[in-house]
């Protein structure tokens, strides 16, 4: 019988090109989930009953323990950018980290990974990297053999960074930047589910940080991601006291509303995020160590950003086609 794997949060960006992966290798998968119906998107990635989304609550020791049974693996990629009611940064990234790292090790279950990331720090004012160095101290405490995967910023169809942004610069003819000198290494998702599926298959562990081969600051990423999109706009550095303001409005409304009114522009725990590079530490290990090519961004984000252009995939033949014969 093929081995079993559980992926918590299995159906997110992340996750779901982890399962693809493992799917391919004739694991069977359970994608843990608090949505299940959400993630039945997946069951194509494998033959019939290969993968399987079921209900899971990180926040529930009973409901964590009933996905892990039977599960010779353990893949943990559930994280929040933001805090909402009773999913605080500390809940999931923390408690929610540690609970599988120990309920993995009481299940018997041999190989964990967990989805970090880079700039995640016990001391850093932000509350996401705080909490994801807390998250890591505790799935180690637990489970110390884990595998620990600190990527950059992800990018990737379905990223939240690229898209997000060309969206704006769809809609206006500025694009707002803050922190623009701030460096990035942005990473493919498909290079990470890699580096995942290896920790799964036992052939490595320990911590690796995840950066791609180029390292660039915001502006610049947002200046060739507005150079694929073939739309031109005037690239605005807001100052950071201004940006501080602007969040915390937004923060407090969603405060006040009870969760009604959601922030999903800029959050002051994001600002101080963006205050500090994001890119791999000095001797740190990496794609190099796990024999991974990872791809750059610039060959990969036409694939996915062409219909935010003006005239989507067919922009680039514009240019040409008054030399067309009917």
């Amino acid at each position: 019988m093929s081995k079993l794997v559980t992926i918590f949060g299995g159906s997110g960006f992340v996750g779901r090109y982890i399962a693809r992966r493992l799917a391919r290798e004739g694991w069977r998968i359970r994608i843990a989930v608090r949505r299940p119906n959400e993630a039945l998107f997946l069951k194509p990635y494998g033959n019939v009953g290969q993968v399987e989304p079921v209900f899971c609550n990180i926040r529930d020791d009973a409901s964590v323990r009933a996905v892990l049974q039977g599960a010779d693996a353990v893949v943990n990629c559930v994280g929040i950018l933001q805090a909402r009611g009773a999913n605080s940064f500390a809940a999931v990234q923390v408690e929610g980290a540690g609970r599988i790292a120990r309920l993995a090790a009481e299940a018997g279950v041999t190989r964990l990974v967990h989805l970090s990331a880079i700039g995640a720090d016990a001391s850093s004012a932000s509350a996401y990297a705080r909490t994801k160095a807390e998250g890591e101290a505790a799935v180690l405490a637990a489970f110390p053999q884990a595998m620990i995967l600190r990527p950059s910023i992800i990018f990737g169809p379905e990223d939240d960074f690229f898209n997000r942004f060309a969206e704006m610069a769809r809609r206006s003819r500025f694009l707002p930047i803050v922190h623009g000198d701030t460096k990035f290494q942005p990473v493919y998702v498909d290079d990470v589910a890699q580096a995942a599926v290896m920790g799964v298959n036992g052939l490595a562990t320990g911590t690796f940080e995840l950066g791609g081969p180029s390292t660039e600051t915001f502006r610049e990423l947002m200046s060739q991601m507005l150079t694929v999109i073939m739309r031109k706009r005037r690239l605005v550095d807001l100052p950071v006291g201004l940006a501080g303001a602007m969040a915390a409005v937004l923060d407090g409304l969603q405060k006040i509303s009870g969760g009604l009114i959601t922030n999903t522009l800029l959050t002051r725990d994001q600002l101080r995020l963006l205050a500090r590079d994001n890119i791999v530490a000095p001797g740190a290990r990496g794609f190099t160590e796990l024999g991974i090519d990872s791809l750059a961004f610039e060959a990969v984000i036409p694939e996915y950003l062409w219909r935010f252009r003006p005239n989507g995939q067919y922009a680039r033949m514009r240019p040409t086609e008054k030399n067309l014969k009917a």
